[in-house]
């Protein structure tokens, strides 16, 4: 009887607590906060520069602060997971961790670019990850570490480069918009030059540029990291989860028109509003309304197509 008990019970690992609490354990606790304290030392430069562009343009790169709490609660998610299997040493993880403190040196002495130091931060997180833990456990931590991708800043030359077609986009969108509002009524006409819209209202022309405005669309890179949140959080489906990803571009697109149109509604009052601080207000308020949308667009999806009873076990 008791070979056969021992049988049954070895398979699942179900009554052995301290391995189903492992990373509980005071050991993997402490372990894990040195390890911590000697990423932050060794990086502590990039972190400082990471925090400047966060804190000096929240409108674009604010949303890089909650990435860490999101990532956090993603491995919270799988806690239960995590329990049924065994952490080990796995050698072979040394080798993208020693890929990454090389690159990120190389980046720091010879190319000077912060994008390339925070992707090879996350290349020795990763590392240390798949080192000290294996490939068992990096199965269900994969996602929350490219998760930590969103907080890296995207330079300037690479942003304005994929973003440039959609600013002109933004632009022709956003004279719509403030043609649709202002023509009917008389209350103002709008000429549109390029990125450049002009409001000629009570014979003032009140010129306001989308470039400028938009921050170069940089903040297509909030809606990013909002669409794999829901999509992870709120999502059951692979299939539902791709399609939100595939809405994160056009969501941005629009919610950039609607953000032009706001800050030259807000210019025939006090062309002021559209610069600024105000214009940094009105841009981190309407991550609000975008995931609203996203949410919307959540429900809509679990409305029209229903899963059949019993398809998530």
């Amino acid at each position: 009887m008791t070979t056969a008990v021992s049988t049954t019970q070895s398979p699942g690992h179900a009554a052995d607590p301290a391995q189903t609490l492992w990373y509980r354990s005071p050991r993997v606790l402490t372990g894990a906060a040195m390890i911590a304290v000697v990423f932050v030392g060794l990086f502590f430069r990039w972190f400082l520069i990471q925090n400047q562009h966060s804190w000096k343009e929240p409108q674009d790169w604010g949303h890089a602060y909650l990435i860490p709490f999101i990532a956090g609660y993603l491995i919270w998610q799988r806690r239960a997971a995590l329990s049924r299997v065994r952490p080990e040493i796995f050698w072979p993880g040394l080798a993208p961790f020693l890929l990454g403190v090389m690159s990120y040196f190389f980046a720091v002495v010879s190319l000077r670019n912060p994008m390339t130091q925070g992707i090879s931060i996350l290349l020795c997180l990763f590392g240390v990850v798949l080192l000290l833990l294996g490939p068992r456990v990096m199965r269900y931590l994969f996602l929350p570490i490219v998760f930590l991708a969103f907080a890296i800043t995207v330079s300037d030359q690479i942003m304005l480069k994929l973003t440039f077609k959609l600013q002109l986009l933004a632009s022709e969108g956003s004279w719509v918009m403030l043609s649709l509002i202002g023509s009917p009524l008389e209350w103002f006409t709008v000429d549109l030059e390029g990125n450049t819209l002009t409001i000629v209202h009570e014979g003032k022309n009140i010129p306001l540029n989308v470039a400028e405005a938009c921050s170069g669309m940089r903040m297509v890179v909030a809606f990013f990291a909002l669409a794999v949140s829901v999509a992870v959080l709120a999502c059951k489906s692979w299939w539902q989860r791709i399609l939100l990803l595939l809405l994160a571009g056009p969501v941005a697109v629009f919610m950039n028109m609607v953000r032009v149109t706001v800050l030259g509604l807000a210019s025939l009052g006090d062309a002021d509003l559209a610069a600024g601080e105000a214009h940094t207000l009105i841009g981190t308020i309407l991550l609000i309304p975008s995931l609203l949308l996203f949410m919307a667009i959540v429900w809509a999806l679990n409305k029209v197509i229903r899963e059949p009873a019993g398809g998530d076990a």
